[in-house]
């Protein structure tokens, strides 16, 4: 099995267990006289057995992750996800602070008499877009490498 195919095993494994766990609470409690619509314990058994099924999987993702090298310059697929984690970071923080600096978050205030205060930006705007851009490339480029490995890299036991 290919790195990509745990992932949606995952993914799905994750989507049932927030099924589960919201069929359990709806049946957990029922009125006198009345029967729940599902049995709340063996949702328990199942999600159980689903919760295990999951944890082995992540295991095996982590394992293949941190084993599997993608590239001299991103190293280990964790190296790699832990990159694109802080690229994701940097473009948010660098994005917000150009939108500030340009007064995108003011709401569509503008200054309407003479006597109102002018405010200025402390930031270049120009350049914090032009790195906002770049990011985002580094970004989507390292996100292709990584995606191109969960394709190439099998699964570990």
């Amino acid at each position: 099995m290919k790195l990509a195919e745990a992932l949606a095993l995952r993914a799905d494994s994750a989507r049932r267990i927030e099924q589960l766990r919201t069929r359990i609470m709806s049946n957990a409690r029922h009125q006198e006289g009345e029967e729940p619509a599902e049995d709340a314990s063996a949702l328990l058994n199942e999600v159980g057995a689903v919760i295990g099924e999951f944890e082995t999987l992540l295991r095996r993702i982590n394992r293949t992750n941190t084993a599997a090298h993608i590239g001299p310059q991103e190293g280990t697929i964790t190296d790699a996800l832990a990159r694109r984690d802080a690229l994701r970071l940097r473009h948010s923080v660098v994005t917000a602070a150009a939108d500030a600096a340009a007064g995108g978050n003011q709401g569509g205030y503008a200054r309407q008499l003479r006597s109102e205060l002018k405010m200025f930006s402390a930031l270049p705007v120009a350049e914090l877009r032009a790195r906002a851009d770049e990011l985002a490339r580094e970004l989507r480029e390292l996100d292709v490498r990584i995606q191109r490995a969960n394709w190439e890299v099998d699964l570990l036991e």
